[in-house]
């Protein structure tokens, strides 16, 4: 039998548990797996730590060159894929072309910057995606007094946490009237928005950047939207990802929010699939299309891609996504969150079920389709309790009528 060619473009979490499963599935198989950083897998949810100086730079990392090795792994790194032919089944890469049996697309996406006017090329001014922003965020806030954070997003959330827990006056734009708007409602961002305060983040609503003033090269103060100056040493922007999907024009492979694949990974083109946060996948348990850029999605995209791969390459039998994807977030010092399913940001047909607990800084929202229980939002330390029974309904597609829900606001038993 001749040797099967697997291909994975994008060494993330999804790319790169991709690789180690297909080695366990598929023995004398070879794979090449492209990175267009200069690193081997690191954890990106341990960069805000690593900003915070909670954790050293070594236990960021979670894979080493002497690991692909091992796995026999070609692993390519600083190497961007520039093409690919779906029809003769090669990518091109610096002018070299490999051939492939099966593709994996797990490329990501990239950070959005700011175009307010003075903003391109500042040199204080930074997106918050990979380890060489981390580093270079870090060393700008040795000496910086004052920061800003830009955006409504958990990104933008994490710098501003970053910025005052290294000792920096920290001040964070955001858009609309609430943090996270499109998902969260008045109440469960206001509980969010006092452990900000309490951190001592000056918090500022319905602003936007509306010019960088730079001097030397660097921004030294910016304006927002309603004209109010603030003096920074530092930018941070959370605006949102570009999901690179470059790769997919003219290839027949479908893109919308994201390259478009089944529920098996997928996409319309055989032997093309696609994973983690650049993969609009349709999950069978909500019964739609989305995509979800959590760090757990991305390791069940790579598990289930490995096997589905493997599967079409050798005639075996493939596995449709089953997971229900979830996050959970410490929100400054004093605030936690979890979400998993659906929510209101996916959807604007959902109903919600809610209830808040000032005294105890709680929140809970569950979300409902058509009567199906579709997800959940807990907010609080100590609010997670019913989880495991929330996941059970929804994976089994459990229907509560209007005169039923309240009463899973009150569910604990594990």
């Amino acid at each position: 039998m001749a040797e099967r060619r697997y291909v994975i473009v994008g060494n993330g979490f999804a790319g790169t548990t991709c690789a180690e499963q297909l080695r366990k599935a598929d023995p004398a198989c070879s794979i090449v797996l492209f990175a267009d950083e200069p690193y081997c897998l690191y954890n990106r949810i341990a960069l805000p730590p690593l900003l915070r100086k909670q954790v050293a730079e070594q236990k960021v990392i979670m894979r080493d060159v002497a690991w692909h090795e091992k796995n026999r792994i070609d692993l390519r790194l600083s190497t961007r894929v520039d093409a690919l032919d779906a029809e003769g089944k090669t990518v091109t890469a610096n002018g070299r072309e490999e051939a492939y049996d099966v593709l994996l697309l797990a490329t990501g996406g990239r950070p959005n910057p700011s175009n307010a006017p003075g903003a391109l090329g500042a040199g204080n001014m930074f997106n918050f995606q990979y380890l060489d922003d981390t580093k270079a965020i870090s060393e700008a806030l040795e000496t910086a007094k004052v920061a800003v954070a830009v955006g409504g997003s958990f990104i933008a959330y994490e710098l501003a946490e970053a910025f005052v827990s290294r000792g920096v006056e920290t001040h964070w734009l955001i858009r609309g009237p609430r943090f996270l708007r499109r998902m969260l409602d008045e109440a469960a961002g206001e509980l969010l928005h006092e452990a900000a305060r309490a951190d001592g983040v000056h918090l500022h609503f319905g602003e936007e950047l509306r010019e960088c003033v730079r001097d030397n090269g660097a921004v030294r103060s910016i304006v927002t939207t309603s004209g109010e100056r603030l003096d920074t040493d530092l930018v941070g922007v959370g605006l949102g990802l570009t999901i690179n999907m470059e790769l997919c024009e003219g290839t027949g492979i479908e893109t919308r929010t994201g390259i478009v694949t089944d529920e098996h990974l997928e996409t319309a083109v055989p032997a093309i699939f696609a994973a983690g946060d650049c993969a609009e996948f349709y999950d069978p348990i909500a019964e739609q299309h989305y995509r979800m850029g959590t760090w757990n999605s991305a390791g069940a995209h790579g598990k289930l891609a490995a096997h589905n791969m493997a599967a079409y390459a050798n005639g075996g039998e493939r596995k449709q996504f089953d997971t229900v994807p979830e996050y959970s977030s410490l929100v400054f010092s004093g605030q936690t969150i979890t979400q998993f399913g659906l929510s209101p940001e996916y959807r604007n047909d959902i109903e919600t079920e809610m209830h808040v607990d000032r005294d105890k800084g709680w929140y809970r929202a569950l979300y409902f389709l058509d009567d199906r229980f579709v997800g959940a939002t807990l907010i609080g330390k100590g609010n997670r309790a019913g989880k495991r029974r929330y996941l059970d309904a929804i994976k089994t597609k459990a229907r509560f009528p209007k005169t039923e829900r309240r009463a899973l606001l009150e569910w604990t038993a594990e």
